[in-house]
């Protein structure tokens, strides 16, 4: 009698607040992103406690050792500042786990690459519907472009748009909670108007360089995310339709 074997490797897995899966990914890119912000790597690599834990750890310790302020002072050339403002004690203790997250994102990266291909040759099931307490999440085909967009417009937007809702909620809140103690929207009110001088005294440099990172960071992931997504869901539809019609015994044409 023979025993149909469990798979050993899930490609995806489906849950009410996001989707996990296995795909090939460039270990550099992911590399670039935890050198951008600790923690993003991580992220991408769907690592999300990983990845949360060094984002906050991000922000703690850039506000004690003003990295931000001396990278600032750095770019525009006042470098006496720059060792002025820069806290070496708490300086030593960020390098440390900042070089880890790079380290860590690229050796895992060429790992998760190596699942994915032995996943993938299994071509396990795939459940394309879960029903919850909390909500619903399913596969679809969602526009990468919309994601993006609604990425650049507010940071989780996109995340949401393609039901990544840890991440989105996460970066949402983490994004305003930048916006609020750099006193950035008041700066951008005060440029619209002309008021440069004022826009320049109100604003904190320290919280407004988080953002770069974070708005490249977003704008990748929702997009790349909704690229992997679709082509997930084509997996899941082709294996159903290839059990569900097309006859087991039905001999393909081979051309000689």
């Amino acid at each position: 009698m023979n025993h149909i074997q469990p798979s050993r490797r899930q490609r995806a897995h489906i849950s009410q607040f996001t989707l996990t899966q296995l795909h090939l990914r460039n270990p550099f890119v992911v590399a670039f992103f935890s050198f951008a912000y600790p923690g993003f790597g991580h992220l991408l690599q769907h690592r999300y406690m990983a990845g949360f834990i060094l984002i906050i750890w991000e922000l703690f310790i850039n506000q004690l050792a003003q990295v931000n302020l001396c990278i600032y002072y750095s770019m525009i050339g006042d470098f006496d500042t720059a060792k002025e403002v820069v806290n070496e004690r708490w300086l030593m203790l960020y390098v440390g786990i900042y070089m880890l997250g790079i380290w860590d994102s690229y050796r895992t990266t060429v790992d998760i690459n190596k699942q994915y291909i032995l996943a993938d040759r299994e071509d396990a099931p795939l459940k394309p519907l879960l029903l919850g307490p909390w909500g619903m999440n399913f596969m679809d085909k969602r526009l990468p472009l919309v994601a993006a967009a609604w990425s650049a417009l507010i940071p989780g937007l996109g995340h949401l748009y393609i039901h990544k809702v840890l991440t989105g909620f996460f970066i949402f809140g983490y994004t305003i909670a930048i916006l609020y103690f750099g006193e950035i929207p008041l700066g951008i009110k005060y440029t619209l108007v002309g008021h440069f001088e004022k826009a320049k005294e109100i604003t904190d440099i320290q919280w407004v360089l988080y953002l770069p990172s974070i708005y490249l960071f977003i704008i990748y992931d929702a997009y790349s995310s909704a690229v992997e997504y679709n082509k997930l869901f084509e997996k899941e539809m082709s294996k159903f339709l290839r059990q569900r019609y097309q006859d087991p015994l039905f001999e393909f044409p081979v051309k000689h």
